[in-house]
């Protein structure tokens, strides 16, 4: 079974190695190179996806105010923060809003494959019927 990623990031060079890094695997990788982008994506084409990958700095809607409004809007969906300018505080508030994890650019294959399975695991307990 074939699962979705949404990887948003305005560095298309990020984007690029995440793709790469996740080839080979059961995820299909999406690209958003802004939040406005992911938003449509995700909106307009009632687009599910298993995981987002975002970004933390980017022009316009940074990835603060995307975390917040995927976080309302399809609470179901795990994120992934990666981001190249680690801030503990920052790390642990987004934690405490529900994120899937925080991992620091540039991030290993390995480290970033287990983070995703983990995630989309997560995703699968939280939409199982209760027995």
């Amino acid at each position: 079974m074939q699962h979705h990623i949404l990887i948003l990031d305005d560095e298309e060079d990020i984007r690029t190695v995440i793709r790469r890094q996740l080839s080979g695997t059961q995820y299909e990788v999406l690209e958003a190179e802004n939040a406005e982008e992911a938003m449509r994506l995700l909106g307009e084409n009632a687009l599910t996806v298993d995981v987002i990958i975002t970004d933390v700095r980017m022009p316009k809607i940074s990835g603060v105010e995307a975390v917040d409004y995927f976080r309302r809007n399809h609470p179901t969906t795990p994120i992934i923060v990666l981001t190249g300018f680690p801030d503990m505080d920052l790390a642990v508030d987004f934690m405490k809003e529900g994120v899937a994890d925080y991992l620091v650019k540039p991030v290993e294959k390995e480290k970033l494959i287990e983070a995703v399975e983990k995630a989309a695991h997560q995703r699968k307990i939280f939409e199982s019927p209760s027995i």
